[in-house]
């Protein structure tokens, strides 16, 4: 189905320039002239995506009295302010009123389009792959509905990177993220979810963290960064692919002197094997690719890559790398909110996440699957496993990184030994106790890279 777009506009040339512009890209287009006529519109049915001029006639702030209906309606509702307003104080306003973006006029009616394309990807991306829902609803059934989680889209009460202070400061209860967002505030917190591997995937890191000392040590970087939080971890992720290249590489010196998109940790690690990394937020990945802004790009899975639209710039897909190869994600709760709560509610907030580990993992697994094999036959993407030279490269790297942050400070350093004696005992009898799993895939289904699915 066509997602419909509402375009609120009076000046009648350009309304209707913009709607042949956009109907042409697909999309059902409804357009008002003023705000009686949008606000009446919306009454019948919301759009997915609303443009709006501010000055609509005699009314010099209609479009911001149009952008708070809306989001009162719907608060995750991507809106663009197109408008010729363009001071500061305008577009401080319109974007503290909610909206994801504020365009002046006049614009390319192209890039309105394409804008449009990358904020409704971001839309479905953020509601669909949203893996603290199951935790929501678990700890409504466990509790009986004595405990609701009010689940809200990321921007709807602060930015993700505000996550960890609002919790800790009580103006949101609880989150949800990873902790390599706040990396900045201390490189170790990187190691609670996008460190190095030592063999381990995100499910055994997660057994440290629970029952190898990871779990005391994780405490302490919080204190040492003021976050005032309990943390509770889930959704052991599969390893992040190298991602989506011009072309496929094979080797280091395909990848050397390469712009490449990645976060935390992973941009020391390649940066030391000779690319050029650059850290930007997810919605601004393919663009970035489009323009020549960046080479190369990872982002987490074929699902949110896909819906973030990488197959358009891109049909070299590159799985499996160390570059981040076991995250989870963090739900932190505020200390005293948890504190207040009764054992058997403190309870069901940490059994809900362990819960929410298995429940999620089984459904990325089919998401991640079908969404892999539509890239690859609707979009003609060709997808190949990273090579081992580049994986071991990465090792290299990883290796100096972590050797130069350990030189630095203890404390990192007493993280990663506690890592590396949990890894090399639990590695030994796991990767030593494993069939080769491969094998026996291929013995069914024949050579790997060749199976369609």
């Amino acid at each position: 189905m066509a997602k419909r777009i509402v375009i609120v506009e009076d000046d009648p040339d350009q309304r209707s320039n913009y709607v042949d512009a956009i109907t042409k890209k697909g999309y059902e287009v409804t357009a008002y002239s003023n705000r009686q006529e949008a606000l009446s519109g919306f009454e019948r049915e919301l759009p997915d995506l609303a443009i709006l001029d501010i000055i609509l006639g005699d009314e010099v702030d209609a479009g911001f009295e149009i952008c708070r209906d809306l989001l009162s309606r719907s608060a995750s509702l991507p809106v663009i302010f197109l408008t010729e307003r363009i001071d500061e104080i305008d577009k401080i306003s319109g974007l503290r009123l909610g909206a994801w973006d504020y365009l002046p006029k006049p614009i390319s009616l192209d890039y309105l389009a394409e804008r449009i394309s990358s904020l409704l990807r971001i839309h479905e991306a953020r509601g669909q792959s949203h893996q603290g829902s199951s935790t929501a609803k678990m700890v409504g059934d466990m509790s009986g509905g004595e405990l609701k989680i009010d689940l809200q889209q990321v921007g709807a009460i602060v930015k993700t990177s505000e996550i960890g202070q609002a919790v800790s400061s009580g103006v949101v209860d609880m989150g949800h993220w990873v902790t390599a967002y706040w990396y900045g505030k201390n490189a170790a917190a990187s190691l609670f979810g996008t460190g190095p591997s030592y063999g381990m995937s995100s499910q055994e890191v997660m057994g440290w963290m629970e029952y190898g000392g990871g779990r005391k040590l994780y405490d302490e970087t919080l204190a040492k960064v003021g976050f005032d939080y309990v943390g509770f971890f889930h959704m052991p992720m599969p390893a992040q692919p190298f991602g989506w290249f011009k072309k496929h590489v094979t080797k280091v010196s395909d990848v050397k002197g390469m712009k490449y998109r990645t976060v935390g940790l992973a941009t020391n690690v390649l940066t030391a094997m000779g690319m050029v990394v650059r850290q930007l937020p997810g919605g601004e990945i393919q663009p970035a690719m489009k323009t020549g802004l960046i080479d190369a790009a990872e982002f987490n899975n074929p699902t949110s890559d896909s819906q973030f639209g990488m197959q358009d710039v891109s049909k070299d897909y590159h799985l499996g790398s160390f570059h981040q190869s076991q995250e989870m994600f963090e739900i932190p709760v505020n200390k005293k909110t948890y504190n207040n709560l009764s054992p058997a509610h403190q309870a069901i907030l940490k059994n809900a996440a362990y819960a929410a580990n298995t429940d999620n993992y089984f459904k990325a697994l089919v998401r991640y699957s079908a969404d892999l094999a539509k890239l690859m036959n609707e979009h003609k993407v060709n997808v190949y496993q990273t090579s081992d030279e580049i994986l071991a490269e990465q090792l290299k790297a990883w290796d100096k990184v972590i050797g130069d942050f350990n030189k630095k400070d203890p404390f990192f350093k007493k993280i990663v030994d506690s890592q590396k004696t949990y890894a090399k005992k639990v590695m030994k009898y796991l990767l030593m106790n494993q069939p080769n799993y491969k094998l026996a895939y291929e013995n069914e289904f024949g050579n790997i890279n060749k199976v369609k699915i």
